[in-house]
């Protein structure tokens, strides 16, 4: 069954079962000021894939957001923080194997793991996918944070997909950028005489560490540090829309952020953050490469994503910093990004 343009509002339940399959190229787009607003499941790396296609008009650039975490997709949220975006763009959400309706869909066998890779090469599907069924040359490829792993994974491996990559929150190396957040809190805390910090951080070491726990003890004392020098996003932002929602939805959301999550760290620190090196798969892009980044952001130090920026070569590259932004989203993030896909980014995809 194909995929066609739902009118707006129409019930989830009519959704439930409905499968996006590759179809010719131009399938969705009958004119090009046709406005899209499809979800469904795409089969991609031999799994259903829950894929969105949100936008005002056909003839707009294509962006297809990576989400980061792992784990933590942002369908349920992206009318909040990019609906504004759809006017200009048409905006792909891709819920990553292991992660939200993906992972409902594909409960993972006891055992089964996740590779950087795999995930990597299930975003180009998509990518490939998407191009055929709406008709497009190129896309805009945005990734933050686990999301900016898998980006310049797919630019990598498949730049002919993709007019430009626009990484937020750049992560560089899993363990040196571990250790680099790690010090950079204690140092903070140990300045601030933070003693609850200290007595949480200090027993634990220089990672990298074997305890799975301790990535989520550094991500707290991070969010609470970033609280006092960044904007807060608004808390209606991280209010799931209905369709995700439900307790089920809810429920679906938390296991495959809770099974992601393990992934990642690993039970013994030998997950797949312990094996990310993005500068070991080379300096040389063939596509444009633009770097967002948060000032305060102290889980991708500024200083690290820096250094990682001025090593690459590509046809075009810029790097941007956003005072009052940390490693999440924030308005002054949000309209960053967009202000930075309008001037520079969006002539490139069009």
């Amino acid at each position: 069954m194909k995929l066609t343009s739902l009118p707006a509002g129409l019930l989830v339940g009519l959704l439930i079962g409905l499968f996006l399959l590759p179809s010719c190229a131009h399938a969705a787009c009958a004119t090009a000021t046709q406005a899209l607003n499809e979800e469904g499941y795409v089969r991609i790396g031999g799994i259903e894939q829950w894929v969105t296609v949100k936008g005002r008009s056909c003839a707009n650039p294509v962006v297809l957001m990576v989400h980061g975490g792992p784990g933590n997709p942002m369908s349920p949220y992206s009318a909040k923080l990019y609906g504004a975006w759809e006017q200009d763009y048409t905006l792909v959400q891709w819920d990553q194997r292991g992660a939200g309706r993906t992972y409902a869909r594909n409960p993972p066998a006891e055992g089964e793991t996740l590779t950087v890779e795999r995930l990597a090469g299930d975003g180009n599907e998509v990518a490939a996918y998407i191009a055929g069924h709406l008709g497009k040359r190129k896309l805009i490829l945005m990734g933050s944070s686990w999301g900016s792993i898998l980006g310049v994974h797919m630019v990598k491996a498949r730049p002919e997909l993709y007019a430009a990559y626009v990484g937020t929150a750049q992560v560089v190396n899993g363990t040196a950028d571990q250790a680099g957040s790690y010090a950079a809190v204690m140092a903070r805390a140990r300045s601030l005489n933070d003693q609850d910090v200290i007595g949480k951080l200090a027993p634990l070491g220089t990672p990298p560490w074997t305890n799975p726990r301790n990535f989520g003890i550094l991500r707290r004392a991070i969010r609470k540090y970033e609280g006092q020098r960044t904007e807060p996003a608004p808390k209606t932002w991280w209010q799931a829309e209905a369709q995700y929602a439900t307790p089920q939805a809810l429920a679906d959301y938390e296991a495959g952020e809770d099974y992601s999550f393990l992934q990642f760290v690993g039970m013994k620190g030998d997950g797949m953050a312990s094996r990310v090196d993005l500068p070991a798969l080379g300096a040389a892009f063939s596509v444009p490469v633009f770097l967002v980044q948060g000032e305060e952001d102290l889980l991708t130090l500024p200083a690290r994503t820096r250094r990682y920026y001025d090593s690459i070569t590509a046809p075009q590259k810029d790097y941007v910093t956003i005072p009052r932004a940390g490693h999440d989203p924030n308005q002054p993030m949000v309209d960053t990004q967009f202000k930075l896909l309008q001037e520079r980014v969006r002539k490139l995809a069009q």
